[in-house]
């Protein structure tokens, strides 16, 4: 069991797990985490505070407690328990109200809350990457902002849902298989759209025990076809003269965000 560790916030919480993980990360050992989202009354302040307290006396060791409450008496509730907290937003509030000059106005939910037209953006592109995943169709190709190719089970899907999802990026993606390796070269569809493709490889081996989860002892996941199809996507893609990221130590965030780097597509803030 790891040393505990809570995230806890008056709206959905995503701001102190993020910043959480980012810090926590830096250490070799192991953390228990729960999140603890729309803490939004005294009552449910108190029901926390109890349970900090509690996890205290059960494991002697006071909880860590990252959060990002805007509302000062849910946040003295939170400080008067046994945990050590570290407090995001305040951190850096003070500061940033001298710098700007400006008195900061708090208000729930407001780092997540809906504006219309990015809302509205990330939907369509998130209905795109799924009407436009492992080549259903080529299409709609003019629509996409960003065309990921590569082997199958390297990687394409997740990452095409995250940049939709996170960023409102309309990311298709077009899957290589055993069947094209013979003759192996860009379907004329995606050729007509070259300057969006982006690709994606992967190392033989993790493709190998990827594929063997699915269908184990196939020929589709045998080592030697994994290697045999990543030598040959890997060929065509300095041929072509495509840009392409290796995925294998790389988690579909790092994934996505190196492909905004390299594309040079715009991060939209939602």
């Amino acid at each position: 069991m790891g040393r505990k560790v809570f995230y806890i916030s008056d709206g959905t919480a995503i701001t102190a797990e993020v910043f959480g993980h980012a810090v926590l990360s830096q250490f070799p050992i192991e953390f228990e985490q729960t999140t603890i989202p729309f803490v939004e009354t005294l009552t449910k302040a108190e029901e926390v505070k109890q349970k900090l307290n509690d996890c205290f006396i059960t494991t002697g060791e006071r909880p860590l407690v990252f959060h990002s409450i805007v509302n000062p008496e849910i946040r003295a509730i939170i400080y008067s328990s046994e945990a050590l907290d570290y407090d995001f937003l305040n951190t850096f509030v003070a500061p940033l109200e001298q710098q700007l000059g400006v008195k900061a106005e708090p208000r729930i939910h407001r780092t997540h809350s809906i504006d219309n037209a990015a809302y509205n953006d990330r939907i369509d592109a998130i209905h795109y990457a799924m009407d436009n995943d492992d080549g259903i169709t080529m299409k709609n190709l003019d629509r996409a902002d960003v065309i990921l190719v590569g082997v199958s089970r390297c990687g394409k899907t997740p990452s095409s849902l995250y940049l939709s999802m996170q960023f409102g990026i309309k990311a298709a993606n077009y899957p290589f298989i055993a069947e094209d390796m013979d003759n192996l070269k860009l379907p004329s569809e995606l050729k007509a759209h070259k300057k969006k493709i982006f690709g994606l490889t992967i190392d033989p081996m993790r493709l190998h025990e990827i594929r063997n989860q699915r269908l184990e002892g196939s020929t589709y996941a045998s080592l030697r076809q994994c290697r045999m199809e990543v030598k040959e996507v890997e060929m065509m893609f300095k041929k072509e003269r495509i840009p392409f990221l290796n995925t294998t130590y790389h988690s579909v965030e790092e994934i996505a965000t190196k492909i905004l780097s390299e594309t040079g597509l715009e991060r939209k803030m939602f």
